[in-house]
């Protein structure tokens, strides 16, 4: 809905003229489809490439519009984060050297938009999930300032009338309560588009969802959230649920979150899928219409289907059925949106034509596969790649197999037969798939980002470990080397943030806190057994309350029947705080003017962390 002017559903006149234009806009597809309209050569591909804005310290940095501006070029667009970006490619016919031609503008585009990103103290990152992304980047202060981002947030927090609520368990956990889309804005992806003809469209539908989870495996490449470990592919978990309509208790009609994988194969004509998204998902979003859409393909006019593209752009299946028009012929195609971006270029277009060759080369033994294949196994395929990337096992075609021997022995081969099909060089062909069978044997970008982190926290605290790990992603991905051979990362780099950095730097989030009515026995064992000085109290919703220094408690070892009294009668509570965010000099200086051995870190009044002057020495 990139193109459209769009506001609220708010009157009933409003919702009555717009439900008119997407019923006429149905009629009119199917007219097009039954009369022969739509475009059934060349066979073209297209994509998008969003991406990462931070400064020199790997930050994120709120200059979408500012660069957009200095760049003016059109291949280049907003989304809904002020810290990101997105280049939209010319479509190309699918044969010859279409891959390498595809890359090349890519990296001209790239090449264009840094050039002017530098003088802006700009960079740009490829990847997933940005590895140095903190919550507060995820606010609405963040939001690109353009009409449709911040219709379609109020649409969606009026629709729920509720705060989102984010729970993705991997190796680490994420709980969060959070109150806009924003979230949404945390993910990045290379989307890949490619043009179906309209005869076979359905089936080829149906072999694009049973080839995802396999595809996405060799391709995950976002493992970090807010400095937690979660899934090798975390962007599934996270955007189903950072636009999720649905209220938690789920008494909605909706069964099925607007991102989704589907519930079922897709029978019956390429219309049907559109249909039943219609009558699942409510519209909340309008434009302006202008004409008929029917009364044009009458005319024999191409029209723009409006409506019916509108309420498509509020619906994010993983593998998402689009209507266009090129060159003013009308055509369809299926957009791959589980794909992440990065990390590099390179690695991006290798995972696009891995997934085209595959998608053409389809063996005959797998036409109708709807009617072979059970929906749910395919499903749990997809979800299995995002958790476990390469490391999974598929239930393919009857049998267990794991990704490595699935991708090398079967979709590799399928996918060079595919190319070859439709007149892509092997010279492309072999070049990209190699790039996808080296990673295979060896590792593909979540692998080398979950390890690279571990190997940082082992010496650097999680903020900064955060910071470290996007600055060897921007290195490595300037040099261009496919991520199969970049070297793993060693636990200590020479590359520093704390000199002028934040608490947020040096802070210990992995805290030992208890509650005022704890008995002061169990805090003297903690204190000794952990060989910590400070303990801070909380209540139940984690604010800080008071603080326990082990100056305050020592006087009372050996005193049994003392020990018995409770925390809240000896605890401090007149506590100085500081935040995440304030300079690491700032709060050296407070710690120092009062004497105190300790910080207590709050956000909200909520603990989250805590400094203390060895802090400053490591």
């Amino acid at each position: 809905m990139g193109d459209l002017d769009v506001t609220k559903l708010k009157t009933k006149n409003d919702h009555a003229n717009y439900i008119h234009h997407l019923l006429n806009d149905i009629e009119a597809l199917d007219l097009m489809i039954d009369t022969g309209k739509i475009e059934i050569a060349p066979i073209r591909i297209g994509a998008e490439q969003e991406f990462c804005l931070v400064n020199d310290q790997f930050l994120p940095v709120n200059k979408s519009l500012e660069l957009l501006e200095a760049i003016n070029d059109n291949h280049f667009t907003t989304e809904i984060s002020n810290y990101n970006l997105e280049i939209n490619l010319d479509p190309l016919e699918l044969r010859d050297d279409c891959f390498s031609k595809l890359h090349k503008q890519l990296d001209m585009l790239l090449k264009e938009a840094k050039d002017v990103a530098s003088k802006k103290g700009v960079k740009f990152v490829l990847t997933g999930i940005l590895p140095s992304l903190s919550v507060k980047d995820a606010s609405e202060e963040n939001m690109t300032p353009v009409k449709r981002y911040s219709v379609l947030n109020d649409a969606i927090k009026k629709y729920r009338n509720q705060n989102f609520d984010i729970h993705i368990k991997g190796v680490d956990e994420l709980n969060l309560l959070h109150d806009s889309v924003m979230l949404e804005g945390c993910n990045t992806s290379f989307q890949m588009h490619l043009q179906m003809h309209p005869k076979n469209f359905v089936d080829n539908y149906n072999w694009a969802q049973a080839i995802a989870g396999p595809v996405l495996s060799a391709c995950t490449n976002s493992p970090l959230l807010f400095g937690k470990e979660l899934w090798s592919e975390t962007r599934i978990a996270l955007f189903t649920q950072s636009v999720d309509t649905r209220v938690n208790s789920y008494m909605l009609n909706e069964k099925q979150s607007r991102v989704s994988f589907g519930n079922s194969w897709q029978t019956g004509t390429i219309s049907d899928i559109f249909k039943n998204n219609i009558s699942r998902f409510r519209s909340f979003l309008t434009t302006n219409f202008s004409k008929n859409s029917v009364d044009m393909v009458n005319n024999n006019d191409t029209p723009k289907l409006r409506a019916l593209r509108l309420h498509n752009g509020t619906v994010y299946p993983w593998n998402r059925v689009c209507y266009g028009t090129t060159n003013g012929k009308p055509n369809l195609r299926i957009e791959n949106r589980y794909i992440p971006s990065g990390p590099t270029t390179t690695d991006e277009v290798a995972n696009m034509v891995f997934w085209v060759g595959v998608m053409m080369g389809k063996p005959k033994r797998y036409n109708n596969i709807h009617e072979k294949w059970d929906f749910k196994d395919v499903k749990t395929n997809f979800f299995n790649a995002a958790r476990y990337g390469m490391s999974c096992q598929f239930y393919w075609n009857g049998t267990y197999i794991s990704s490595h021997d699935l991708i090398l022995n079967e979709l590799i081969p399928m996918a060079y037969k595919g190319l070859y099909r439709v007149g892509v060089t092997p010279k492309d062909a072999e070049y990209y798939l190699k790039v996808i069978k080296d990673r295979a044997q060896a590792q593909n970008g979540s692998e080398w980002m979950a390890r690279g982190y571990r190997q940082l926290l082992n010496k650097h605290k999680r903020y900064e470990a955060m910071q470290i790990l996007t600055a060897k992603i921007y290195e490595k991905q300037e040099l261009g080397f496919p991520v199969s051979t970049w070297e793993r990362l060693p636990e200590r780099i020479n590359i520093s943030f704390k000199d002028g950095g934040i608490v947020k730097h040096i802070m210990s989030s992995d805290i030992f806190s208890v509650d005022k009515k704890s008995s002061l026995a169990l805090v003297l064992h903690i204190m000794k057994w952990k060989n910590i000085h400070h303990m801070p109290v909380i209540n139940s919703s984690r604010e800080l309350i008071g603080l326990i220094t082990w100056t305050d408690v020592e006087t009372y070892l050996g005193n049994s029947r003392q020990q018995q009294c409770s925390v809240g009668k000896i605890m401090k509570t007149d506590i100085l705080t500081t935040t995440e965010y304030t300079r690491v000099s700032e709060a050296k200086k407070i710690m120092k003017d009062n004497n105190i051995g300790c910080l207590p870190v709050i956000n909200q009044s909520k603990l989250v962390g805590l400094i203390t002057l060895n802090d400053f020495e490591s």
